[in-house]
């Protein structure tokens, strides 16, 4: 569905400390930024908020970052974080293509994906947030040891996923086809989740951790 283009949105989110406008600037200053030396979480397609919002509450020594190239969106997750009058998160408008350019090495701990475009077509797949070409970039800035977190609620996606961890290095730490039935106790819902969730929509994690930085 395309979203109705909101011209008031980017003068909103210009006008916040929250929302980071030229990220690129921020790179090996995140923590200045911050103002501590807390670990940084990176949501990537962090859409309206709910899941960033949710964490930075429930987890204020942590830092967190959440991305996303629609301003649509965006506007309402930087309503949400100041409603929740939270100040250890912050948005950033931008193509997630990008994301080496705006964190600087060992400055991220940990990185969630959560309900990615699948990209199904073979030519596409290299667009996949979890391919190849994505964790190289990621890389470049994750500490040693870190993790990422990926959601889904498509099998081939999912699957696909695996091997890639599994061919960059990446040790599966925990893994499930079922999170709701699976006794894990640490998961957040995004707003997409909760709605299909109910629909009856089974989704799909992992964790794989970083054993190597090339």
């Amino acid at each position: 569905m395309r979203l109705r283009k909101k011209w008031w949105a980017r003068p909103e989110m210009e006008a916040s400390h929250l929302t980071i406008i030229n990220p690129a600037q921020k790179k090996g200053l995140w923590h200045e930024e911050f103002k501590n030396n807390n670990d940084i979480y990176l949501e990537l397609g962090c859409g309206r908020g709910k899941f960033l919002v949710t964490n930075a509450e429930n987890n204020k020594d942590i830092n967190y970052v959440g991305i996303d190239l629609k301003d649509e969106v965006l506007i309402y997750a930087l309503k949400k974080l100041k409603e929740s009058k939270i100040e250890n998160a912050r948005i950033v408008p931008m193509n997630i293509g990008n994301i080496e350019d705006i964190f600087d090495k060992n400055e991220v701990s940990r990185i969630y994906i959560n309900f990615c475009n699948p990209w199904p077509k073979r030519r596409h797949k290299n667009r996949r947030l979890t391919h190849t070409v994505f964790l190289n970039k990621y890389r470049k800035f994750l500490k040693l040891s870190s993790e990422i977190w990926f959601k889904t609620d498509n099998e081939e996606l999912f699957n696909e996923s695996l091997e890639y961890f599994r061919e960059n290095d990446f040790t599966i730490k925990y893994l499930t086809y079922d999170l709701h039935n699976s006794g894990f106790n640490k998961n957040v819902f995004t707003e997409y989740e909760e709605k299909f969730t109910g629909l009856g929509m089974k989704t799909m994690f992992l964790i794989a951790k970083m054993n190597v930085i090339r």
